[in-house]
């Protein structure tokens, strides 16, 4: 049985200077700009017949502040569909937490590499189901890692970043996903540094890479400009699941134009 491919918005979250959660996007994870509203838009996204929907807490683990729950729950009470949250989650008791305000995954990124058995904690005690781990990579064309890839005419791998995008760590990005899933893992959620924000498509040398290496289910991430990118990363990468956010927040595509578009091209899509 082909499983169905799912399209998924995403909204990164910050605090405004008036001390409220607002919606931002950016390019190479920088350079953020204000969008709207994280209620509105969960609200919008969940009428627009998204399968699912991503809250990113963008500058929690940067700031080693907790996730903002009282916003989680309030997009919660306008998305009646799947809702994974990330964003300074580092311990059991921040995955009970931020399910019982209204996530049904959580994602986590530098939580889960600088304890790595909170992957375990976390699917042994809610289920793999639940568990997320989120991979901010970033290339780098040194002699340093474990997997390479040709890209452009050049050898590369790519790397795990923490705290945002913030930190290099010198993990292998293959070599933690696949650690990522032998510890419980119930998906991965792969951004990319290099693609973020630039619409020119995604990290395809980067997502395949991943999804070569484990079974656990991909979320392809970072640098979707249309319709055809998300074919591109179906078809050539082998993601199980599609991420964007620019295209559906200023109305370029809508979330039906996209899904179309994609089951005209013969993929398994939910309209």
């Amino acid at each position: 049985m082909t499983l169905t491919k799912r399209i998924i918005p995403c909204i990164d979250v910050d605090v405004d200077d008036d001390g409220e959660a607002a919606v931002y996007t950016g390019v190479n994870f920088e350079d953020l700009e204000y969008t709207g509203d994280p209620v509105e838009l969960a609200k919008k996204y969940n009428e627009a017949g998204a399968d699912e929907f991503v809250f990113l807490d963008i500058t929690a683990s940067a700031e080693g502040r907790e996730t903002m729950l009282d916003t989680v729950s309030a997009v919660a009470d306008e998305c009646f569909i799947p809702l994974t949250v990330g964003g300074g989650i580092r311990t059991k008791p921040d995955i009970k937490e931020t399910l019982r305000a209204g996530a049904d995954k959580v994602s986590i990124n530098t939580g889960a590499i600088e304890r790595p058995e909170l992957i375990e904690a976390g699917a042994e005690a809610f289920g793999s189901q639940c568990i997320v781990i989120s991979v901010d990579a970033r290339r780098r064309f040194d002699e340093a890692g474990e997997h390479y890839v040709e890209v452009d005419g050049e050898s590369c791998w790519f790397e795990c970043t923490v705290k945002g995008g913030r930190e290099g760590t010198g993990l292998d990005v293959v070599e933690w996903a696949n650690e990522a899933a032998s510890r419980g893992a119930g998906e991965l959620f792969v951004n990319s540094i290099d693609a973020d924000g630039t619409k020119r498509g995604y990290d395809i040398p980067l997502t395949k890479a991943v999804c070569d290496s484990v079974s656990t289910p991909v979320i392809a991430s970072s640098g979707c400009g249309s319709p055809e990118h998300m074919d591109e990363v179906f078809t050539e990468a082998g993601a199980d699941a599609a991420l964007a956010a620019s295209i559906f927040h200023f109305e370029e595509y809508s979330v039906d134009e996209t899904k179309r578009h994609l089951a005209e091209q013969g993929l398994p899509i939910r309209i």
